[in-house]
């Protein structure tokens, strides 16, 4: 796992994706290993490029790491933040200039996400306060004090949009299971930061290399209440709301009333992350009860989303039960989640089953997914066994987050100093 996050995933956007000219990184290279250098470069791709660096600093403690992960950073903040009315832009071009102005909080929350992580690794205060400022974002202007939960997305001044999809892949809902998922993912780590460092305040707190964060710096027992309470209530629209009681799979769109929308759509990739990533927000709350509660849940939609479960290890994305369309691709991020997710059921519940689960996908990831050669992983493989290489290998979708995370959170729970 650590020759592979380090010299194959990490090694790939230090050395290929690293925009030396206009600042940050390229937005695109394509299926066929091109270099688009010209091509937007999105908040969501920059972000996960943060959060992946800033991660591997914390684990790997290695000085390359810390560099390229305060390059995303400065540069989230001089480009994608939106100086006049908050929020951060869905994409700049080439150049840095705003590009689509549009705020969707999907991406608002991977921002989150980075931007808590690299003041987990370094204790930097500008960092957290932007990671704070974004919260307050997405509390003020996509939380729904009527019926709970979060809206997808706004114009760049606040204001209601028609078409609110992450994607052309998605119907148009006000409500998704894929935004909730990755606001309480940002949310979990903000809680932990702060409570690290409401911690390291208790003691002789030295910030580490590259950090600004004044020693006596005091995490407000306020902004600590309001995340908690946010988080916990994120916990419950997923066990009360999202989680489909008949299925145990994660259903996908919804009207503003949580009435359920789109059909009969089940998506096994997001179903396994979630298990994992519910689990992770219970465990960071800290709260027994809660805990107690959750742990049923996870178990429940990790051996739903085995419906998705090929004989060789891998998974397949999703399908629709009405129609009967499958997607049966076998997406890079899948596998990972997938990794992660049974190892998790393992970790914690002595479940060896879901630890064969996991050993099969990490040896279909290593035997099919990973580019030996030019680095990085493709984008998927075809139910037939032939290379996707249609899809980037890196852009606006392809990250190195869902791979070097699988890595990362493996090195963290099994690692010989672990």
């Amino acid at each position: 796992m650590q020759d592979v996050v380090e010299h194959n995933i990490l090694h790939f956007w230090q050395e290929k994706m690293t925009d030396r000219e206009h600042g940050g990184f390229y937005g695109r290279m394509d299926g066929k290993g091109v270099l688009h250098k010209d091509a937007e470069k999105g908040a969501i791709l920059n972000a996960r490029i943060l959060w992946s660096f800033a991660a591997a600093y914390r684990v790997l403690k290695k000085p390359e790491y810390l560099e390229m992960a305060t390059r995303a950073k400065e540069y989230i903040i001089d480009h994608f933040i939106d100086q006049e009315y908050g929020g951060v832009y869905w994409s700049v071009d080439y150049q840095g200039q705003p590009l689509d102005t549009k705020k969707q909080f999907y991406a608002i929350g991977f921002v989150i996400y980075g931007m808590s992580e690299y003041a987990r690794a370094t204790g930097d205060r500008e960092a957290l306060d932007c990671a704070l400022q974004l919260f307050d974002c997405i509390e003020e202007h996509a939380f729904d004090a009527v019926n709970n939960g979060y809206i997808e997305a706004c114009t760049r001044e606040w204001g209601a949009m028609a078409d609110m999809r992450l994607s052309e892949l998605d119907a148009n809902y006000p409500k998704s299971q894929n935004t909730h998922l990755h606001i309480i993912e940002p949310y979990t780590n903000l809680y932990r930061c702060l409570k690290e460092m409401q911690a390291a305040e208790s003691c002789s707190y030295v910030p580490v290399l590259g950090a600004v964060l004044p020693v006596g710096v005091t995490v407000s027992p306020d902004t600590l209440r309001r995340v908690e309470a946010a988080l916990r209530n994120l916990i419950d629209i997923f066990t009360d709301h999202i989680l489909n009681p008949d299925t145990h799979h994660l259903d996908l769109f919804f009207e503003m009333d949580w009435t359920r929308g789109a059909g009969r759509l089940e998506s096994y990739g997001h179903d396994i992350e979630c298990s994992w990533l519910m689990h992770e927000a219970a465990f960071v709350l800290g709260d027994r009860d809660v805990l107690d509660r959750v742990e049923p849940v996870v178990r429940m939609v990790a051996k739903a989303s085995a419906k998705g479960l090929r004989p060789d290890g891998s998974m397949i994305h999703e399908a629709n039960l009405d129609t009967g369309h499958v997607d049966d691709d076998l997406h890079w991020w899948v596998q990972a989640e997938n990794v992660v997710g049974w190892l998790n059921i393992y970790q914690y519940f002595g479940d060896n089953e879901a630890l064969a689960n996991a050993l099969r996908g990490w040896q279909y990831i290593k035997e099919q997914l990973i580019d030996y050669e030019h680095g990085e992983w493709y984008w998927s493989r075809h139910p037939d066994g032939t290379l996707n290489t249609v899809d980037d290998k890196a852009g606006f979708w392809k990250c190195p987050y869902h791979n070097s995370r699988m890595c990362l959170e493996i090195i963290e729970r099994f690692g010989e100093n672990n």
